[in-house]
């Protein structure tokens, strides 16, 4: 299965006045559309897509091309979230697609937390009508929710002009919209964050000895909550990856079973891996553990500070029972 290959070289067709009477919309200025820093953010989130969907066979080239239909939305969602949902694989007619994107944007606004409505830079129409400035503020914002480890191109600032028409005539106002955020400013906040730094983090930058010393006690403490289960954690990265265990672990810590038929005994590939750790991780929410800088993608991959996160909250939970 291929997104739609093919270069997109149209210019920005002539605002049709008629189609948005009462509404405002947002139109990209010419100069903008060729900044370099705006072109280098797209053909990042371009390469970012097309290295998620590799394992998938899905390829983009165009923004707005090749997501306005959803199939590439629902494919992102569904590696990056471990998210199963609904919906037809493939839409071919416009209300279709309409009917499979905003049972995706549901999912997408839950999971990227945006409680304030108004705050949302992106709908469905938008999406359908392939706005490319709705799709970018769309993409960030799964990048950073998703995979915040992704190197976005930062301080990306593009000129818009606000168009509002009605019966009297048509307003309009030139603005700067922010696609990403300063860098320098980014910097400057993790500084000042520095005393409250993750104490795993702390623990990566100290001496490989220590580091081990403590995966340890960790592994100590899964494994004597896991020895009535006849199961033995030699290795935290790898074990921990496809999320059985993690969720077999929750549920002798926390006093509860989970179904078997709610996660994959035996998952084959990363999308089971994905759905199996996503869960695992909501149960941690549930019970208030929150773990806010972990995403499943990172413990799929081995990462080793986010699977120590993940069991030192556990241990640090449960050591003193």
């Amino acid at each position: 299965m291929e997104a739609a290959n093919f270069e997109y070289h149209k210019e920005e067709d002539p605002l049709e006045v008629e189609s948005f009477q009462g509404e405002k919309r947002k139109i990209i200025q010419p100069t903008s559309l060729k900044d370099p820093t705006f072109e280098n953010l797209k053909q990042t989130l371009v390469d970012w897509i097309n290295t998620t969907l590799k394992p998938e066979h899905i390829v983009i080239q165009s923004l707005e091309e090749d997501l306005y239909d959803g199939l590439v939305l629902h494919h992102l969602l569904s590696s990056l979230g471990g998210v199963k949902l609904a919906v037809e694989e493939i839409a071919l007619t416009s209300a279709a697609q309409i009917r499979k994107l905003e049972v995706i944007m549901k999912e997408l606004d839950e999971r990227l937390g945006m409680p304030d409505s108004s705050l949302i830079k992106w709908d469905v129409k938008l999406i359908h009508n392939k706005d490319l400035l709705a799709t970018i503020h769309l993409l960030v914002a799964m990048a950073k929710a998703f995979q915040p480890k992704l190197n976005l191109p930062a301080n990306v600032q593009i000129e818009v002009v606000i168009v509002e028409v009605s019966r009297s005539g048509i307003k309009s106002e030139v603005q700067t919209e922010v696609l990403t955020e300063d860098s320098r400013k980014t910097d400057s906040d993790s500084s000042s964050k520095s005393e409250r730094e993750d104490p795993i983090e702390q623990l990566l930058k100290l001496e490989a000895n220590k580091v081990n010393t403590v995966k340890k006690a960790i592994l100590h403490f899964v494994n004597q909550n896991m020895a009535n289960l006849g199961l033995h954690v030699a290795d935290m990265d790898k074990q921990f990856a496809d999320g059985v265990i993690l969720l077999l672990l929750i549920g002798q810590l926390e006093g509860f079973f989970i179904p078997l038929f709610d996660f994959n005994l035996t998952p084959v590939n990363d999308s089971e891996r994905l759905q199996n750790v996503t869960l695992a991780l909501d149960l941690l929410n549930d019970i208030g553990l929150q773990l806010p800088s972990i995403d499943p993608p990172d413990i799929v991959s081995q990462d080793i500070a986010a699977t120590l996160k993940v069991l030192y909250a556990l241990f640090k939970r449960h050591k003193s029972n």
